[in-house]
């Protein structure tokens, strides 16, 4: 069940370039991570460790940046990749976790995925 910010921070972004991907108008994740970034971004913006147009804005130039040097068809597009770099950004510019940190739970995440798979 979304509270009030989440569906504020869901619903901002529709119709814009910076859209989550849908299916039937509900949020589509086909990784387990993807679901977590998603839900860590708007926690941490409903926390108050950034603004939740900062968050969004960083998301615009992440997909940018991917537009600006691949084929609009490139089928290594991935949403989600941009929305954690754009996660990832922030939480090291909002001083939330040091390059170190951000490395180390990385990792951790990684070996874990490994596991369950």
């Amino acid at each position: 069940m979304q509270v009030k910010f989440e569906q504020f921070a869901a619903t901002s972004m529709l119709g814009s370039e910076d859209a989550p991907p849908r299916s039937n108008g509900e949020l589509l994740f086909q990784r387990p991570w993807e679901g977590r970034a998603f839900g860590m971004a708007i926690a941490l913006s409903k926390k108050g460790h950034y603004e939740w147009e900062d968050f969004r804005q960083g998301l615009i130039a992440s997909i940018a940046e991917w537009e600006a040097t691949h084929c609009k068809d490139d089928p290594d597009w991935d949403y989600y990749q941009r929305w954690l770099l754009a996660l990832e950004r922030l939480a090291l510019e909002s001083n939330l976790l040091n390059p170190a940190e951000l490395e180390q739970r990385t990792a951790e995440l990684l070996a874990q995925e490994n596991q369950s798979v």
